[in-house]
């Protein structure tokens, strides 16, 4: 008679021997505020009974309570609602900046690793100049060429990440190319372009998925920064970095404007990155611990 029926019952009564890796806290509580913020974003209803811009005279800086949690600015709008339905436009920016880094970096990285020679050459010196700057002052550049606004923040902040998604991108191409399947799929005449939409581009993209995941925290925090800088959004639109912008001028007298929002900028961004760096984890590991 077999022993692995009791060699199974044993493995599973040791402490953390087969748990599933997508239930431990360290999952789950990342993947919970993500949740929260996803919430937030399309049922901002649920977590406040006040409008993002509802002004009210007799309720002016007035300091965090059980009515406004996180207190009211110089006009008397709940700091707590402005944050909650903040959270869609920072959101938006975070995830639109990625797709546009993500879908530029694809297009790049490619072509750093499989254009002629020469053309590679020039690409790969410019990539490298890119990535010589930090995101921030490239998005910064972008800024002072486009103009202040969502859609231009989204516009700069993606742009100054295309390098990173490319860098990645041309590694992992250049480790495909040399893949048995990609040489059968040359040896048996299957087009050029072929090859690279089938077999090349679609195994290249899975640490991406990764990059992506933390990518979207990076963004909203650097779209945060140009806010706070006053190149972001305009106010009075309701955006995490404007919100801290429209605080720092209170520190002294209402300090809340801006530490709690500050403090759902990093929980939010910190919860993002966790949970990416979890799901790499668990990939490398082929879903067990």
């Amino acid at each position: 008679m077999t022993d692995e029926p009791l060699l199974l019952l044993t493995k599973k009564r040791l402490p953390g021997g087969n748990r599933n890796p997508w239930l431990t806290p360290a999952t789950l509580l990342p993947a919970s505020v993500v949740l929260i913020l996803g919430l937030a974003v399309f049922f901002p209803q649920l977590f406040t009974p006040f409008a993002a811009d509802a002004m009210d005279i007799n309720a002016i800086l007035q300091p965090p309570s059980l009515t406004h949690w996180f207190g009211t600015d110089p006009l008397g709008r709940d700091v707590f609602s402005r944050v909650v339905y903040g959270s869609a436009l920072s959101l938006t920016i975070g995830v639109g900046a990625m797709l546009l880094a993500s879908v530029g970096g694809i297009i790049f990285g490619t072509a750093t690793a499989l254009a002629p020679h020469n053309i590679r050459q020039l690409l790969v010196h410019i990539l490298n100049i890119l990535l010589a700057f930090p995101e921030l002052l490239l998005a910064l550049l972008v800024v002072a060429v486009l103009g202040r606004g969502a859609s231009n923040t989204l516009i700069a902040v993606g742009l100054s990440g295309i390098a990173s998604y490319a860098r990645l991108v041309r590694s992992q191409v250049l480790q495909v190319k040399l893949s048995g399947y990609v040489e059968q799929a040359v040896t048996l005449g299957e087009p050029t372009l072929s090859i690279v939409l089938r077999h090349i581009i679609p195994n290249s993209l899975r640490p991406l998925l990764i990059l992506a995941t933390i990518g979207v925290g990076q963004s909203i925090l650097a779209a945060s920064s140009l806010s706070f800088l006053g190149l972001g959004v305009v106010p009075p639109i309701a955006e995490w970095g404007a919100l801290l912008a429209d605080g720092r001028n209170f520190l002294d007298i209402a300090p809340w404007l801006s530490l709690l929002p500050a403090s759902v900028v990093a929980l939010s961004v910190m919860a993002i990155t966790l949970l990416g760096r979890r799901l790499q984890f668990i990939l490398a590991k082929g879903g067990m611990q």
